[in-house]
């Protein structure tokens, strides 16, 4: 697929690197920035040569101003604004539901939507500078789709506090609150994103699946029930070659080699 508000690449290491890539907009995130973000992804996903996703952004202040504020005022019929929104529920779940794990280089402001795209990663790492918030309060909107995910991420009261001032918080804020996994200074920040992508990567693709689909799936399940579909995943990873490998790795002190499956 041809993208033009997106940029995509696959590495040799396995590490894909999902770029957005709309300056004039900040980023914001219009029908088609979503329509290419959902190509992506999915492409991703489908590439067994994919073994990490890193998403960020091209612009060098912002990663994401949010969704896109002209396209809430269009003219067109209300059941199509619901359609078009749609997009944004799936591509939350197309992130969580990867297989494969995913980081957010928050390497600019990440506000609004684009908040809820971050947290929909697994890892995120920031850039000193960078600030986030969900400023949609301020004009008239609220942050309804992403709500689902700060709650998940961050504890009821200052979540409540980010939905209804609309005040932003900067980087190191965020980590103390741990919507950020760690905060980078400029000139070390790519460097600390492709580090951890390629140790990702280099992780057992089949286990990782198993692992990534069980984070996903029980997060909302009741206590009983999760350790019932956990017991299952383990039963179930016992059964992959992987597994065997990589304890008669660790015995014989060398780096495993993984077959995925």
């Amino acid at each position: 697929m041809a993208y033009e508000t997106i940029r995509y690449d696959v590495a040799e290491t396995g590490v894909a690197t999902i770029a957005l890539d709309h300056p004039e907009t900040r980023n914001a995130l219009s029908d088609q920035v979503l329509d290419e973000l959902l190509a992506a992804f999915t492409a991703a996903r489908d590439d067994e040569a994919v073994r990490c996703v890193v998403l960020t952004s091209t612009h060098d202040k912002v990663f994401s101003s949010g969704g896109n504020l002209a396209g809430f005022a269009e003219g067109v019929p209300l059941v199509h604004k619901h359609f078009g929104t749609d997009r944004f529920p799936r591509l939350f779940q197309l992130i969580g539901a990867l297989g494969k794990p995913s980081i957010c280089a928050a390497n600019g402001h990440v506000l609004a939507g684009g908040l809820g795209l971050a947290l929909a990663c697994d890892l995120i790492v920031a850039k000193e500078g960078a600030t986030f918030g969900t400023p949609e309060i301020n004009v008239g909107v609220f942050p309804f789709m992403i709500m689902a995910l700060i709650y998940r991420n961050v504890g009821r009261k200052k979540t409540n506090e980010l939905l209804l001032l609309g005040e932003r918080i900067d980087a190191a804020e965020a980590e103390r609150l741990g919507i950020v996994n760690r905060v980078v200074p400029a000139e070390g920040f790519d460097e600390a994103v492709s580090d951890w992508a390629v140790k990702l990567a280099r992780k057992s693709p089949v286990l990782m699946r198993l692992g990534k689909d069980a984070m996903y799936r029980q997060q909302d399940l009741a206590f009983v029930d999760a350790l019932e579909y956990l017991h299952h995943n383990l039963t179930l990873a016992f059964s992959t070659e992987d597994i065997q490998e990589g304890v008669k790795a660790f015995f014989e002190k060398r780096e495993p080699v993984w077959q995925g499956r």
